[in-house]
Formats: C-alpha cells, structure tokens, sequence
C-alpha cells in the first residue's frame, strides 16, 4: 500500500507539471496532427466553483431551513452544489461529458476546434473514441498495479490519462465483438473496467473536471514526422486489466 500511495502521489505531481499546456493547445494538437477527432466537454458551473463548500452549504440552509422543532438540518442535506455546468443537478459525471455540441460534433477541423475554444477555453478537451484511437480505464489504485505488471512483462504502452480517481490507457481501435471475446476467457470481469469504445469519449489533459486536474501519467510518443502516438492492441493489455481491476469494489455509479 506504500509503494502505491507514493505512486499516486507522484501522479498528481506528473498532472501539476503539465499545467503550461493550455486546453486549446492540447485539442488543436490532437485534431490537426494525430487527426483525433475532439470537441469540447461541458465543463464546470463556475458560480458553483467560486462559492465553494461554506458557499454551497448557505445555499442548502436558505433552501432548507430549519425544521418546525428548530432543529436545523444536517450539513449536507437537500441537493448539493451544482458543479457541473449541465441541467442535471445528479450528473454523474460532472465536467467530464458531452452537452453542446453533442459527441457526433467531434471533429479534426482546426477551424471547428480554434471556434470552439475561443469562447471556451477552459473547456475540457473529450475525445471520442473508436476511430482512430479507443481507451480502456480502470480506478486509479488498480491503474498502478496493472501497469506496474504490464512494465515487468517488458510490454510497450502507449499514451495513459490519469485523473484522481482514474487511470485510462489508450489503445489501438478494437470493435465490442473482439472485446467480448476477450473478456469471455475470465470467470469474472469487475465492473470497475470501462471501454471507450465507439461511440464513446475520454476527457484529455490539461482539463479539469470535478474531481481534479487530468494529466498524463504516460505522455504520448508522437510518431515520426509529428504524426499520431503509437498504440497498443487491447488482446496485449485487457489480461492484465481485468486482474488488476478485480482487486478494487465493484461500481454501479459513473466517475472521473
């Protein structure tokens, strides 16, 4: 459990050290060289941001008052602080998501992605998946475990998010029909795993998002010419996902 604390805690110091790149930057790069189609995602409620806890719990009180005893209510009842700058107040995955534009909006168009970001530029930066590149993710304390396996096996990797509470490696394009096949060889796959398949995104460095900054625990190679990051086939990493990934809780909740 040490070893793992101090890894995670040299991930975070790897996210605060790639603040110099801004989101914009990171979309054009993206979209123009390695022709990774992205949009923007929808970000945080700014207000919900600048209010913080004390802010947000004034808000609960004076939405909730206290009961006919007197007696107040508990900090934390009634419906928390907005943070994500969606509708829904119960996003499950706040920050981190499509809303307008909508995923089929992504695109490789510099034009597209400097309109994008002009009026936005603290938006994340979503990839959508399952075209030139997919991901699969896994809890960030099953991350660590999964690659340290993966690097005693001497095996090539290839770009890999970290955010606090999840780790994503970036893979070559698979269809769910060969990942089902996959997975059918194991008694038990934990529900921890997610596939960012097609029709599917992942949040890109340098976005922030509700649980913290996304960053790079493995920076992606670019290929010769500047030309897009070298991946690796699902069947060569999935193995070693699934094993890491039975050792944490299963999830029946989204998070980033």
């Amino acid at each position: 459990m040490r070893e793992i604390l101090g890894r995670r805690r040299r991930w975070f110091m790897g996210s605060r050290r790639q603040k110099g790149t801004q989101p914009w930057e990171a979309a054009l790069l993206c979209a123009t060289r390695w022709r990774w189609p992205v949009l923007p995602g929808v970000g945080l409620d700014r207000r919900a941001e600048a209010l913080g806890a004390r802010g947000a719990e004034r808000e609960r009180t004076a939405a909730y008052p206290p009961g006919e005893d007197g007696t107040p209510h508990a900090p934390g009842d009634g419906p928390p602080a907005r943070v994500c700058a969606c509708p829904h107040p119960d996003c499950a995955v706040p920050g981190a998501h499509p809303h307008d534009p909508g995923l089929l909006a992504a695109t490789t168009d510099a034009r597209m992605v400097e309109w994008w970001w002009t009026r936005r530029p603290d938006a994340p930066v979503l990839l959508a998946t399952g075209g030139p590149v997919s991901a699969v993710s896994l809890p960030a304390t099953a991350g660590v475990r999964a690659l340290r396996t993966l690097e005693r096996m001497g095996v090539r990797l290839g770009p890999v998010v970290a955010t606090p509470t999840r780790c994503a490696l970036l893979v070559a394009p698979y269809e769910f029909e060969q990942l089902g096949e996959l997975l059918a060889r194991h008694e038990w796959v934990p529900s921890s795993l997610r596939y960012h398949g097609r029709g599917g995104y992942l949040v890109l460095p340098p976005s922030r998002i509700a649980s913290g900054g996304v960053g790079w625990e493995r920076a992606p190679q670019p290929g010769p010419g500047g030309s897009a990051p070298w991946l690796p086939r699902i069947e060569v990493i999935v193995d070693s996902l699934v094993a890491a990934g039975t050792r944490e809780p299963d999830e029946n909740r989204l998070a980033y």
